[in-house]
């Protein structure tokens, strides 16, 4: 498996995925229908579809929180079928990073500790390469003058940014931002955007960005629309 850090051409590719929720019972609903697509490094591709279309449970199964009924899912050349639990988390935690709605820091500590939260998961403790890296990413999305900022006293478009930062401790293939605008006024959304591409495009990172803003979806590489389970354009 290659390290993080270093992005593969082909970041993600799904073949033939479906999903079934309550397989083999009487009230068994199949949310996704076969769904093929890749996803190569650098691309920045918009997630847009209706409410109960698919696109969360999609994401998940992206993300590697659950897995598919059917089909086969592929990250960065790790084929994922079969895999243990704790392989899946390990590849997860190397090659995946996820930015939400709402930023889900830890309220008891500052931004510096947060960004750091990934990189001590994984590692088991601190060192000074690790702050280096999380001071550099804060003062990349512009809040180095609030690294021992308690998360609670920053706005919500600072949390966000703090959050983004967290996403890319580990350096990720692949970042999944499932409506991390939706909670912010127009300005801050527009900056965290804007942030996401610049990264992106710097890094050669691949972005799966799920969004009801048409206006920001218009701004990506790609749209895909998701409708009843399935990829129509």
């Amino acid at each position: 498996m290659a390290e993080s850090g270093d992005v593969p051409a082909l970041v993600l590719q799904l073949q033939g995925v479906r999903k079934t929720f309550n397989a083999d019972l009487p009230n068994a609903v199949e949310v996704l229908h076969g769904i093929d697509l890749t996803l190569h490094a650098g691309e920045f591709c918009a997630v847009v579809g209706p409410s109960g279309s698919g696109k969360s449970t999609l994401l998940n199964i992206v993300g590697l929180l659950d897995r598919p009924t059917a089909g086969t899912v592929t990250i960065c050349g790790q084929l994922t079928q079969g895999l243990a639990d704790r392989a899946l988390t390990q590849l997860r935690g190397h090659r995946i990073g996820f930015v939400f709605q709402y930023h889900h820091l830890l309220s008891a500590f500052t931004a510096l500790e947060n960004v750091l939260m990934p990189m001590l998961a994984d590692a088991g403790s601190v060192n000074q390469q690790m702050v280096q890296r999380a001071t550099d990413l804060l003062d990349q999305v512009g809040l180095h003058a609030y690294l021992a900022q308690p998360a609670t006293q920053l706005s919500g478009g600072q949390q966000q940014r703090v959050a983004l930062a967290r996403a890319l401790a580990m350096q990720p293939a692949l970042l999944l931002a499932d409506e991390p605008t939706g909670n912010l006024d127009t300005v801050s959304a527009d900056a965290v955007f804007a942030l996401l591409r610049d990264i992106s495009r710097n890094a050669g990172m691949a972005v799966l960005f799920v969004t009801h803003n048409e206006a920001l979806a218009s701004r990506c590489d790609r749209t895909i629309n998701v409708v009843d389970g399935l990829i129509v354009g």
